[in-house]
């Protein structure tokens, strides 16, 4: 849309690039993720300053670079040319005898100097500063040749008579430049400072500024003054709110004393004092809340609308159940319950199946499948690793053969596995169990009435979703994992799923003892392998997991060893030394082939073979590894992480998890349950390189002395970011949240949600309430239903 002085107006939707001359400022930006007025808007600060202190300049305190502020009067302005690459140099000779009486201190002298290779930057600069004329300032004050000075002080021109001043009086400048500043994350291209004032600048043209007067904002050299925005002036108020209209209802934002948008970001980014900072996040990450779990109950809501094959026959499921040699838990009987209910309804089941590490969600799913089967459908079952496939696929048919049970995977033989495609095409009753394959174009199941992803945290949603389009009507969808999670925080990742949760683990299971051993402690270390030794001579097996595959070149050659190792890896979650918060060089990290090599050279594994496992072996190699393993011809298995899921072997009784420091806590817990299955005492020893009273070592200290997979999953909430717990793939894309935390905000999630249903009650289209359709329409594209929080 056109302005009458030919100009554009600026929306939220306008690319940077549009607006800022400064390319190189333009490329940084794009760096940090910052493509837009709407980017700019929504990279947040990470925090504001404090409010400068007003003092007279005899009160300075040089040296300890501490900003103070000041009103000056003009003595004398200098421009001097430098050297070509130098540029100009103006210098400002001032005093504060005014001010400083105000104080009831004396007066004293300062010189303002400022730097710039542009020539206009400097007469507009000179220009501002007349003599007799009178200034507010704010700076660090430092010592130059025996006299006070500031270099690139903030300046405020003080008007009286000058009407082109920036403000009229000197308690209005202070109010200005002592206000709390933000401060957003930069790196080397582009400094806080400069992002604040790109953020400022779009700001200012949303308001209704004109570029031209805005331009300072965008001087790389310039320190361009703080106006108000969004203030008592009724223009720039109405072209912020029609520029960022609000998302959330008026009658909410007055119910829970919250901002508008506009008024929101204008503090956010131009803080009038750190209570009002707060009030503006706190709004805007009510927002984010807000919008998130009416998206998330609206898909819930369409799902009921979509049709799905009704499954009543539960025959077969039934004579599975009964051939156990167990019997079900009464969580399992639940669960197995509440997921037959849903499979009978027209519409489809969207339900998360959450349980420890061994509480049987397998037999769970089993009997979903048999349910779908038994009606005359077909069933999927799609497995993180190939391992963890073939173990699902021998499991079933061992108890199933009144269909096909077919096994699909990326590996396979081109004869086999067309012959699977082909049943599936067919819509022939079957059960398929598949690893990522099953979410190829080629894979087609027209009957399928029930897709079983296991292992939930190891798919993206746009895979999660693509099952949807491989039948003829939308298929029952159970999404199972072993990872714990709060419930408030499963409330927020799968808001538009069902729950389940399977707590009680099966009659027999010993609790596992976890001992965190530190690496440099030689003789505990010895110690761990003697204990191994004597488990393994009882008929016992034991894992060791290192997080890395191979040793790097760089580490050979002594380089660092935590910048490459989720490139040799088979986890790509290994947290870093910042992560961790140690500052020392460390170790480099462990890896398969040396460690499996170290410890076959030690006296207490003499005579034992090892073998090991890792993501880059093929379908073949790990087929045979795992045989060897479970049969006890190799009782030491060395592996990355890549038996993290699904792998079962009862006789393990001890897994030693090297760098254990580097994991989170939820991953630690799934791999320390790969032991314990068999009814024997169990032993996971984590080896670590944690620095004393480290986050690390806190992290470690709680998986020691807790084996409950909620509680863990907390603390690994509270110590890492959510993100990180469930892994980048969960969040589908680009994340649009950037200020709820999962935890934290659990009660905020809560009220939004309960909102949120009460607004869709009343409106479940959202016909009035178009700005939040939108948002929440931009959220489903761009989170695919799932949060990834900061």
């Amino acid at each position: 849309m056109a302005r009458q002085d030919g100009t554009r107006d600026v929306t939220l939707e306008t690319p940077l690039h549009a607006l800022l001359a400064n390319k190189r400022r333009v490329s940084a930006l794009k760096k940090l993720g910052v493509l837009d007025v709407r980017d700019a808007l929504t990279y947040y600060p990470f925090r504001v300053t404090d409010p400068v202190p007003v003092r007279a300049l005899v009160q300075a305190q040089p040296g300890l670079k501490e900003k103070m502020a000041c009103a000056v009067r003009v003595r004398s302005v200098r421009v001097s040319p430098m050297n070509a690459r130098a540029g100009y140099r103006v210098e400002v000779l001032v005093d504060d005898d005014e001010f400083a009486a105000t104080l009831h201190v004396r007066g004293s002298l300062a010189t303002l100097v400022f730097f710039s290779h542009r020539k206009s930057y400097v007469d507009w600069l000179a220009g501002r500063l007349r003599v007799d004329g009178h200034v507010v300032i704010a700076g660090d004050p430092t010592m130059y040749m025996d006299r006070l000075q500031f270099t690139h002080p903030e300046l405020l021109t003080v008007g009286g008579a000058n009407l082109r001043a920036d403000v009229s009086t000197v308690a209005e400048g202070l109010q200005r430049v002592c206000r709390p500043r933000p401060v957003y994350h930069a790196n080397s291209r582009i400094s806080s400072e400069h992002i604040h004032d790109t953020i400022l600048y779009v700001l200012r043209l949303l308001a209704g500024e004109d570029p031209a007067t805005a331009m300072h904002a965008d001087d790389e050299t310039a320190q361009p003054h703080m106006r108000t925005l969004y203030a008592e002036n009724p223009q720039i108020r109405e072209h912020l709110d029609a520029a960022i209209p609000d998302i959330l209802p008026g009658n909410l934002l007055a119910e829970l004393n919250l901002m508008h948008r506009a008024q929101a970001f204008s503090q956010i980014h131009d803080p009038d004092s750190v209570g009002a900072f707060t009030q503006a996040i706190t709004t805007m990450r009510y927002e984010e809340a807000f919008v998130c779990q009416t998206a998330l109950i609206r898909a819930r809501h369409d799902a009921r609308e979509h049709n799905a094959y009704v499954c009543s026959d539960v025959q077969l499921r039934d004579e599975y159940i009964d051939t156990l040699p167990f019997v079900l838990t009464k969580g399992q009987r639940e669960v197995v319950d509440e997921i037959s209910h849903d499979m009978c309804q027209d519409h489809p089941m969207q339900r998360l199946l959450q349980g420890e590490v061994g509480s049987g969600k397998t037999v769970v799913a089993v009997s979903a499948m048999l349910q779908a089967v038994g009606s005359g459908h077909q069933a999927v079952l799609v497995a993180p690793t190939q391992v963890l496939a073939e173990q699902h696929y021998q499991s079933i048919s061992n108890v199933f053969n009144r269909a096909p049970v077919l096994l699909l995977t990326g590996g396979m033989k081109l004869a086999e596995r067309r012959k699977v495609l082909g049943t599936a095409a067919s819509g022939e009753p079957c059960i398929v169990v598949a690893t990522h394959a099953a979410f190829s174009k080629s894979f087609q199941a027209p009957n399928l009435a029930l897709a079983v992803i296991d292992e939930q945290h190891r798919f993206g949603v746009e895979q999660r979703e693509t099952l949807r389009s491989k039948s003829d009507v939308d298929p029952h969808l159970l999404v199972m994992t072993a990872t714990p999670i709060p419930r408030t925080a499963a409330m927020t990742w799968f808001g538009d799923l069902d729950i389940s949760w399977l707590t009680e683990l099966p009659g027999g299971r010993k609790p596992i003892q976890t001992v965190v051993i530190p690496e440099e402690n030689a003789p505990l270390m010895a110690e761990m392998f003697w204990h191994i030794r004597h488990r393994i001579d009882a008929g016992e097996r034991a894992y060791i997991v290192c997080p890395r595959i191979e040793e790097s070149t760089e580490d050979a050659e002594g380089g660092e060893s935590g910048g490459d190792a989720r490139a040799d890896s088979d986890d790509g979650m290994l947290l870093s030394d910042e992560d961790l918060g140690e500052t020392n060089a460390r170790a480099p990290l462990h890896s398969v082939h040396e460690i499996s090599e170290r410890l076959q050279s030690l006296p207490q594994f003499q005579g034992v073979r090892f073998c090991e496992l890792t993501g880059r072996d093929d379908d073949e190699t790990k087929e045979r590894v795992m045989a060897e393993f479970a049969s006890g011809q190799t009782p030491v298995m060395v592996a990355t992480t890549v038996i993290e899921v699904g792998v079962d072997v009862p006789q393990a009784s001890c897994i030693v998890i090297f760098d254990a420091d580097r994991y989170g806590l939820s991953q630690l817990h799934q791999l320390r349950g790969r032991v314990g299955r068999g009814g024997t005492h169990s032993w996971a020893f984590l080896v670590s390189q944690a620095e004393p009273n480290s986050i690390a070592e806190q992290r470690l200290d709680v998986i020691a002395h807790s084996l409950d997979g909620a509680l863990i999953a907390q603390k690994d909430l509270e110590l890492r970011g959510a993100g990180d717990v469930l892994g980048d793939t969960q969040s589908g894309g680009r994340s649009s949240l950037k200020l709820l935390r999962v935890v934290k905000d659990a009660a905020m999630i809560t009220d939004a949600r309960k909102r949120a249903e009460l607004l869709l009650d009343a409106d479940p289209t959202l016909e009035h309430h178009t700005q939040l359709a939108g948002a929440v329409l931009d959220f489903s594209r761009g989170n695919e239903k799932f949060l990834t929080s900061n």
